[in-house]
């Protein structure tokens, strides 16, 4: 069935894609993106798709707005050429974020784009590392909700790095802090984190376990500005830790963001290129390790109709080996 499957790109999953195809070693199926000079965007799928299976690689991240809508487009010319079944591969959902209503007079974003992207034609959606897994619930279609902590373990693993610590930047991904040290057999420690205002900048005020004489790794979803990530370098190394380390699932770091790593105590941040993001070139410090294999795997198995749940937890070895390499 392998040869059936039939992946397309929008505008901002185009590397993601051709990366997702060479290891499945299938083409990437031709598209064409046309943004006018007031900003409207035209999409057109560049071959018969009627009764068909298919795969649209969008990541919402850089420019989400933009990308918002030409997913929308996407799903909605995919519907009116008859494809059976579309399947919306979302490597990063910037509007995650946007999960509940904390003060008044607020929308809860995350949950518009759900009902958006349905409405406009996706009968599936592909995602990693949701800022809250709940979002998920905010579909009513099926969510195959992946995740890049297999992937950057793997990363940690291979680096070998003695007395380490893992380290969450506040209580909410301590849960997730927890299953990264429990892989890797690793103690935790928490930072606890105040954020005021809508400005990315949060300020970490204390830090909760032994950081002293290890080395830590600051584990966390994404960072916009790198204000924690930043912040909690300096508090680490202040409080005794050796070197300290970061792993994020996604980067859409800004320019200033990748500044603030270059400055900070920070040896290496590890991602995946969930987001293709231009600013990370600018630094030496910052690893990319590709989660499009974990996409194609999950793909794959969609199409062969067999268990996709495995990917969750445990990963392939050809899968990591192509994702390090």
């Amino acid at each position: 069935m392998q040869k059936d499957i039939k992946i397309f790109a929008g505008s901002s999953g185009k590397v993601f894609a051709q990366r997702m195809c060479g290891f499945l070693r299938v083409p990437v199926r031709p598209t064409e993106v046309i943004t006018f000079s007031e900003g409207n965007t035209y999409v057109k799928i560049g071959e018969h798709v009627r009764g068909s299976e298919v795969y649209l690689v969008q990541t919402i991240g850089m420019h989400a707005n933009d990308e918002l809508m030409e997913l929308l487009f996407w799903m909605d010319a995919f519907k009116r050429s008859g494809a059976a079944y579309v399947t919306a591969v979302i490597p990063y959902f910037s509007y995650a974020k946007g999960d509940k209503k904390d003060e008044p007079r607020v929308s809860i974003r995350a949950r518009v784009c759900a009902e958006c992207i349905e409405l406009a034609g996706a009968d599936r959606l592909m995602m990693m590392d949701l800022h809250a897994a709940q979002i998920q619930g905010f579909f009513k279609k099926p969510v195959d909700h992946l995740f890049a902590r297999p992937l950057l373990t793997a990363a940690i693993r291979k680096m070998k790095i003695p007395d380490a610590v893992i380290v969450s930047p506040d209580a909410g991904y301590a849960k997730n802090a927890r299953k990264f040290a429990g892989v890797l057999g690793l103690p935790v420690a928490i930072g606890d984190k105040s954020r005021k205002g809508h400005d990315e900048q949060a300020e970490v005020l204390e830090i909760i376990g032994d950081v002293k004489n290890k080395n830590a790794i600051i584990v966390d979803d994404f960072s916009l500005s790198a204000g924690t990530i930043a912040d909690l370098s300096r508090q680490l190394k202040e409080r005794g830790a050796n070197k300290v380390y970061a792993c994020l699932s996604h980067a859409p770091l800004s320019a200033e963001g990748v500044n603030r790593i270059e400055r900070s105590p920070v040896e290496m941040l590890i991602t995946t290129d969930s987001i293709a993001n231009p600013n990370l070139k600018a630094s030496k410090k910052i690893v990319t390790i590709s989660a499009a294999p974990l996409f194609a795997e999950a793909i794959r198995r969609m199409q062969n109709r067999t268990s996709v749940s495995d990917l969750f937890e445990s990963i392939p070895q050809k899968v990591l080996k192509s994702a390090l390499s």
